[in-house]
């Protein structure tokens, strides 16, 4: 991969520098007089998720960073549970044994190690992996004295006389005789996205303050928080950064919960004189954090160096710990045959079961629809007057290929085993619903529900509470004063994802549980389909403020697409103009915005003056990057832009971010008269699937329209690759 050429001397040059421990680090040490002091070595993981596969990887490379950095913690961020078969099956046995292997230092629960909190036992499983752990739990702002499954395994306590299989509020390590403290917080929200059962939650700010004055009480100065709260989760629950800046005394946050992968550590913005350093891994075992610190005599971190290791890099293969290899192959034995085990169906197009914007936390899904049509077609056989189903786009977590569909892909998509709810619903109930499910959009939003029977339109941009504009009941609008019933599962019946209003319809007695497991009727609902090939169909629609763009179209849904993230605007607050000629000026923005390319001076053509400061700097930026060129000194802002130039401008764009490739054909009958570089940059685009062309022509001579952009530009990105610049600005 290249990343933008301007800057590529300096990604090599910083890349043949990253080895392990404190070797290459000048460029991310906070300046300081002197780098003498106290080094430590932090190695982290978050959100693994059950996705033990690469735990191999993971303790080769802990292994070799041991090794290079003797005094070292070992650290995990929470969210170990829930996610792929191997929890379904070993209820987090294999991630406890593969973490006892490593030799972990400590782990804080994350909020999905509560997500059994609800079934008939409860939270055995959790007692039996914080008893089999080999090191200390930490539960800073966790009271697990009601469940009584956790008798004698927590004690409200700092302490350096810790012991493994218990739980504490803080302990203190010692390395090379200086005390280390770490203490643990789990995000507030946790009760109203899992089932955490008789587990109480205490206030995070409060609970942090209580632990740093305990800390420095017993003479510990150099304090890690261990965070499952979010990098940048809602304010309203909490965050590493409101943590960062209103609690004093902390010197570093490893965090999780939001699947936050932070390249480089980030020095939190604060109003205290010593720093505060952030990191989080990314998610799944895809990464090993390590951090380098250095302290001075105060306890305060004066130069740090942070990574992340890639465990699946193709470039830089990382091999399996064979000790851990071997201690997974039974579990890993059981699993295969799980996994090929096939529902007898089969995928004709791929079911996208993603995340970003428009995957399953935030847009209409094909796999989304699937899996509702199961759920009310499972619910009809249980109550035929159920009308609609809903699920959270939470509770959806993997695509499914196209091909075989085997019973271990349904159950990593479905990996919590969640029962069926029967709800009773008043019209004005789903309208506050509908609201909840879309008040963080276009954010991703575990709560977002995707629907069958239901069509739900709502203005994203609109204030939270006042989005949806139409809620359709097979086409009918609803009575909002009339009842209605519908499934879903019950762990959102119960009002989980903060569903205030199915708590109290809940509470209320208007939820019937008749036990049937949500995977058991996805397979049923398999199973009558002469073919599995869902679409996305418009039940949840994002509207769009231009008049001038007809619903249902083409069209549409790449403006829609722009639109929401903040890449397209129109010619008026009312119209697009989709058939109006896209001039240079509007290409030049459309595409810096996209790559989020930032000038570095001011364009040298003549032509620009009047143009408004945000598009002068946007066609520098891309002049700058080689994308666009001018003739004679001029832009010509105005002129009316070539299907062809619109497909160079996209090469030259994707060459920036890819290895450029070679040997494409286009068996468009027009283009044999352009140049080489123009008939490869035609291939490319159609080779990426952003163009198509018509009857076996491309029609590169024609001019682009505002629509042909809003179309490449969509398409366009899922290969975008944010750059080095904007990473170091995080």
């Amino acid at each position: 991969m290249k990343w933008v050429k301007s800057i590529a001397a300096t990604t090599l040059a910083a890349s043949l520098l990253a080895t392990p421990g404190f070797a290459a680090h000048a460029a991310e040490a906070t300046p300081t007089a002197t780098k003498d002091g106290f080094k430590l070595t932090i190695l982290h993981s978050n959100d693994t998720h059950a996705h033990v596969e690469d735990a191999p990887k993971r303790a080769t490379k802990v292994k070799e960073l041991r090794a290079a950095n003797p005094n070292s913690l070992l650290l995990d961020a929470g969210d170990v549970f829930s996610g792929t078969l191997y929890f379904n099956e070993f209820a987090g046995e294999t991630d406890m044994k593969l973490m006892n292997l490593m030799g972990y230092d400590a782990m804080t629960f994350g909020n999905h190690e509560f997500d059994l909190g609800s079934s008939p036992e409860g939270h055995a499983a959790l007692a039996k992996f914080v008893k089999g752990a080999e090191f200390p739990l930490l539960g800073s702002n966790l009271d697990f004295s009601k469940d009584s499954l956790f008798n004698g395994l927590q004690f409200k306590t700092v302490t350096k006389d810790f012991k493994n299989g218990q739980i504490y509020d803080g302990i203190i390590k010692e390395i090379k005789g200086e005390k280390v403290g770490i203490f643990s917080l789990t995000t507030e929200e946790t009760p109203t996205i899992s089932s955490v059962a008789n587990v109480k939650f205490a206030n995070y700010v409060d609970s942090a303050k209580k632990a740093v004055a305990e800390f420095e009480k017993q003479g510990v100065n150099k304090i890690i928080a261990l965070t499952h709260i979010g990098y940048d989760d809602s304010v309203d629950w909490d965050n590493d950064q409101l943590l960062a800046k209103t609690v004093e005394g902390i010197d570093v946050i490893v965090g999780g919960h939001t699947h936050t992968k932070l390249d480089k550590p980030v020095k939190a913005e604060t109003p205290f004189k010593n720093p505060t350093i952030i990191v989080q891994t990314g998610q799944y075992s895809e990464n090993l954090g390590e951090l380098d610190l250095t302290f001075n005599d105060n306890g305060a971190v004066v130069d740090y160096f942070g990574q992340l290791h890639a465990l699946n890099d193709k470039e830089k293969p990382v091999e399996a710990d064979p000790e851990a290899t071997a201690l997974l192959a039974p579990y890993k034995e059981k699993i295969s045959k799980i996994l090929n085990q096939s529902t007898g169906n089969t995928a004709v197009s791929p079911l996208n079961g993603g995340r970003n914007l428009w995957g399953v936390r935030a847009g209409e899904t094909n796999l989304g629809n699937l899996i509702t049509d199961g759920m009310l077609a499972g619910a009809k056989k249980v109550d035929p007057e159920v009308q609609f189903a809903f699920q959270n786009g939470g509770g959806i977590r993997a695509s499914i290929d196209t091909g075989d569909i085997t019973v271990g892909e349904v159950m990593t998509v479905m990996p919590f085993g969640n029962a069926l709810g029967i709800v009773k619903l008043k019209g004005a109930e789903i309208y506050e619903i509908a609201e909840h499910s879309v008040k963080d959009f276009p954010k991703e939003f575990g709560g977002f529900l995707h629907f069958s029977g239901l069509q739900v339109e709502f203005d994203g941009k609109a204030p939270a509470g006042k989005r949806v504009t139409s809620i359709k009941l097979n086409g009918k609008e609803l009575d909002k004063a009339a009842y209605y019933k519908a499934a879903t599962n019950t762990f959102t019946a119960k009002g989980g994802d903060g569903y205030d209003t199915l708590k109290k319809v809940y509470e209320d007695g208007r939820v019937s549980e008749p036990g049937t497991i949500d995977y058991e009727m996805f397979i049923e609902h398999l199973d009558t389909l002469k073919k599995v090939d869902p679409k996305v169909e418009g039940r949840i629609i994002a509207t769009i403020p231009f008049k001038d763009i007809a619903k249902g179209s083409e069209t549409e849904g790449y403006v829609r697409d722009l639109y929401y993230r903040d890449l397209a605007k129109g010619t008026s607050a009312t119209t697009y103009s989709p058939n109006a000629n896209l001039t240079r000026a509007q290409a030049a923005s459309f595409i810096s915005r996209a790559l989020k390319l930032e000038a570095k001076g001011q364009a040298s053509f003549s032509d620009i003056a009047n143009l408004n400061d945000a598009t002068q700097k946007e066609i520098a930026a891309l002049a700058e990057a080689g994308i666009v060129q001018g003739t004679n000194g001029k832009f010509n802002p105005n002129a009316k832009v070539k299907r062809y130039e619109l497909a160079l401008m996209f090469t030259r764009a994707y060459n920036l971010q890819h290895d450029a490739k070679t040997g494409l054909k286009a068996d468009f009958s027009d283009i044999s008269k352009y140049d080489t570089e123009t008939q490869n940059a035609i291939a490319l685009m159609k080779d990426l699937k952003i163009v198509s062309g018509a009857n076996g022509k491309f029609m590169p001579g024609d001019n682009a329209t505002r629509a042909h952009m809003a179309k490449m530009l969509s398409n366009y990105i899922p290969f975008v690759k944010e750059s080095k610049e904007s990473k170091e600005s995080k």
